[in-house]
């Protein structure tokens, strides 16, 4: 922080993934590094808020992920690529960094972790990991559906079916017809990488066991109870995880409630 005009540090800048694709990024703040990870359909935009929060203690780097934004999106798409592109981040942040990750986002820093990046610690908000095979079987037939119309281009639809399981009918009709649809529209295409990330939807749990680094899982008290029983067992299938839950809150967590824990956290 400026102490003369009380005011954080903002730049934006650029990192070069190991495959040449442009990833947009900004940072807020000073102090230790902390890199927050989108969930779907998000951009850096939307972590905005939570990065302003954080600012007055650390470095926060917010980014749209490969295929968002003012980010490029080399085809074709691999899990690998997006692992390569936080690790360009790492890099930007100073080579190495504590990580946040909402959502599949969240799903995504896992993965990176276990690969070995240097992430010394790194907490996840409710990734959409499913523990029970009736909802993996549902949520492969939603993928394959999802898959179908956005390799058809027809990225409205997509979009649809992707909200029709967070929203009401009412709720979707008046997104429809809002500012934000076009916004959300050109985002459709990467709801297929969320999903990639998300791979057959069981917790990997041969995976998280390789993860050194501290881990603090969160998920919300309101939210509903398959999230909550998957945040229980990656928080068990990891050696140094840590379980927290949230008062009140769903998975559209508020950044003020937030915020305060990350804090503490990444600050220990």
């Amino acid at each position: 922080m400026d102490n003369l005009s009380g005011t954080l540090s903002r730049t934006r800048g650029t990192a070069v993934s190991a495959d040449g694709t442009v990833i947009a990024y900004e940072r807020q703040g000073d102090g230790p590094p902390v890199i927050l990870v989108g969930g779907a359909l998000c951009t850096a935009a939307n972590e905005a808020p939570l990065a302003t929060l954080l600012a007055h203690r650390f470095a926060v780097l917010t980014y749209d992920r490969r295929g968002r934004g003012a980010s490029g999106d080399t085809a074709p798409y691999a899990v690998e690529r997006e692992i390569e592109d936080l690790a360009a981040l790492i890099e930007a942040a100073g080579g190495s960094a504590s990580v946040h990750g909402m959502s599949s986002g969240g799903a995504l820093v896992l993965k990176a972790a276990a690969d070995g990046l240097p992430i010394p610690q790194l907490s996840v908000y409710e990734p959409p990991f499913l523990t029970d095979r009736a909802g993996r079987s549902a949520n492969a037939a939603h993928r394959a559906r999802l898959d179908g119309l956005i390799a058809d281009d027809r990225r409205a639809e997509a979009l649809e079916l992707f909200l029709a399981d967070a929203m009401p009918p009412a709720t979707l009709a008046q997104l429809r017809h809002s500012p934000l649809w076009g916004e959300l529209e050109s985002l459709a295409h990467t709801l297929a990488y969320d999903h990639a990330v998300l791979g057959d939807a069981r917790v990997p749990t041969k995976r998280l066991r390789r993860i050194s680094a501290r881990v603090m899982v969160v998920d919300g008290g309101a939210s509903p109870r398959w999230q909550r029983d998957t945040v229980r067992a990656i928080s068990e299938a990891l050696p140094r995880g840590r379980h927290r839950t949230l008062t009140g809150q769903t998975h559209d967590v508020a950044p003020h409630v937030l915020a305060p824990v990350l804090e503490d956290y990444f600050a220990a």
